[in-house]
C-alpha cells in the first residue's frame, strides 16, 4: 500500500546519505525504519513476557528474607547524618 509523507530537506538529505552508506533503496530503508519503531511500541510489557516463567523457582528465602531490614537500617543510617 502506497503512503504519502513529506520531509524537509533536512531529513531528506539524512535519508539519502543513510541509504546510500547502507547500500539500500530509500524505501527500503523507509519501511524497515517504520517496522523496528512499531515493534518497539507495540512490545508487550516485561510483565506478560515473563508470565511463563513467574513463579517457577522455589526458595527458602535465605538472606533475601532480609534485605528489607537491612535496606531500612541504611537509609536510617544515612539520615542521621
Amino acid at each position: 500500500m502506497a503512503k504519502s509523507v513529506r520531509f524537509d530537506r533536512q531529513l531528506e538529505t539524512m535519508l539519502e546519505e543513510a541509504a546510500d552508506a547502507l547500500g539500500v533503496s530509500q524505501s527500503k530503508l523507509i519501511r524497515e525504519a517504520i517496522a523496528e519503531k512499531c515493534r518497539e511500541v507495540l512490545r508487550p510489557p516485561l510483565s506478560q513476557s515473563l508470565t511463563p516463567v513467574i513463579g517457577r523457582i522455589q526458595s527458602k528465602g535465605g538472606r533475601a528474607r532480609h534485605t528489607g531490614v537491612a535496606f531500612k537500617r541504611a537509609l536510617l543510617g544515612k539520615r542521621a547524618k
